[in-house]
């Protein structure tokens, strides 16, 4: 059985590990990977046609704990404790749930003092004992009088004093005043880990088609001294086709994994590609996980060639290698008669708004299928490729987006033309 120490509006967790609000979905995956052999049993709940409808939940089912993600930045929001029966908890160093102490209101009241008095939840049969991001809920089908109350305190929510001897049946930790209003916190210092993450991501373009990336980026930077506080340090970095893998390095930092390619599965969609002369080197990608951009490189000249942002979205192959790119692609719209215009197209974007923005019909897609070895199967199914402007769009098979691939320019020196011999 687990042994967590509660801290309101933050964190729950023991001296080896904790979740901390506002840590990004990965980490906590890290966490139950790290110690598999002491908290099992995790479900990962989703909505796998409406992704953004609903939390991204990890269920902890042994120990009668989930953990709510926010379904946009996918950074953790509510830590739910729904089976107080599984676990033993403490604040301050001292226990108010264990084996041999009930979580009674007079316990809560003894060990987190005085609040307001208890809420009810008609809806729910609940009433909710609320302190600043920390509330418990107290099930009122125990009790075997029916408690008095009063209709018409606090705006229509009926208020009392709870009855004693009532346990608690669900406790919530969350951020600010109000278990309903809640929103996940910005990741906190804690949780950066000496990496550097990306609050946004533009794509540039030229006349023809992107051009590079300008990306704003989060690191906690520490000052002169040992003792110096860190701070949050917000920056801005671009990087762009043709840039040298030096000029990459000295603008993004080390990538966490170099990954060379051994084919190009997608070579049979170019032009003439029996006529390509096989390379003796490998081109290879700087992997940023935490910004969610792949760069690949040229084997021969090492200078970007391509982009790939991913998004992240559950039900996807790739799912929880990259943390989610917030990237915005102007796409540029051609109608009659008409000034070419710019829309812009988000990691939110769904295709069918992206083709109606077009106005024209989009070439067939691509099939591709993902397995890590021959043998395999996906368990998520096949996704859609869809070519437009220099970009390659991974569609899922619920309209969203999984992945955005970007060309560089042609080289000008690919071709020779005929009035350039001498």
């Amino acid at each position: 059985m687990l042994d967590l120490e509660v801290v309101p509006e933050r964190s729950l967790g023991n001296e080896q590990w904790e979740f901390t609000l506002g840590m990004p979905l990965a980490q906590a995956v890290a966490i139950l990977q790290k110690h598999c052999r002491i908290i099992k049993n995790v479900q990962v709940l989703y909505s796998e046609q409406s992704p953004l409808s609903h939390d991204l939940i990890l269920n902890l089912t042994q120990d009668g704990i989930k953990l709510l993600f926010d379904a946009f930045n996918q950074r953790l929001k509510v830590i739910e404790v729904y089976d107080l029966t599984k676990v033993k908890l403490k604040y301050c160093g001292v226990h108010f749930n264990s084996q041999a102490i009930a979580p009674t209101i007079e316990q809560i009241d003894q060990s987190f003092g005085a609040t307001h008095p208890g809420v009810y939840n008609s809806a729910e049969q609940l009433f909710h004992l609320n302190f600043r991001g920390l509330s418990f809920s107290f099930q009122l089908d125990s009790w075997t009088e029916a408690p008095k109350y009063e209709p018409n305190f606090a705006h229509g929510l009926a208020s009392l004093q709870i009855p004693h001897g009532a346990t608690v049946k669900r406790m919530y930790i969350y951020s600010g005043n109000s278990l309903q209003d809640t929103k996940a916190p910005m990741m906190p210092l804690s949780c950066f880990l000496g990496n550097v993450y990306a609050e946004s991501v533009d794509v540039l373009r030229d006349g023809t088609g992107p051009s590079g990336l300008r990306l704003r980026l989060l690191a906690a930077g520490c000052g002169p001294g040992l003792l110096a506080d860190a701070k949050m340090r917000v920056f801005e970095r671009s990087v762009y086709f043709g840039d040298s893998c030096q000029d990459v390095l000295s603008m993004l930092g080390s990538p966490h994994k170099v990954f060379y390619k051994s084919e190009d599965k997608m070579k049979i969609h170019s032009p003439s590609p029996h006529k390509q002369v096989p390379s003796k080197c490998n081109d290879y990608f700087f992997n940023y996980f935490t910004l969610g951009v792949d760069i690949l490189f040229d084997a021969n000249t090492h200078k970007v060639k391509k982009f790939v942002l991913h998004t992240n979205y559950p039900g996807h192959y790739n799912f929880n290698i990259y943390h989610r790119c917030e990237f915005k692609i102007p796409l540029a719209i051609k109608k009659e008669n008409e000034d070419d215009q710019t829309e812009t197209c988000t990691t939110y974007s769904k295709w069918d708004n992206i083709h109606e923005l077009l106005g024209h019909p989009v070439e067939k897609p691509v099939i591709l299928h993902r397995s890590s070895s021959p043998n395999n199967t996906n368990p998520f199914g096949s996704t859609f490729c869809f070519g437009l402007q220099r970009m390659i769009f991974e569609i899922m098979q619920n309209n969203h987006i999984a992945s955005v691939t970007l060309y560089g320019p042609p080289r000008p020196g690919a071709h020779l033309r005929t009035t350039e011999l001498p």
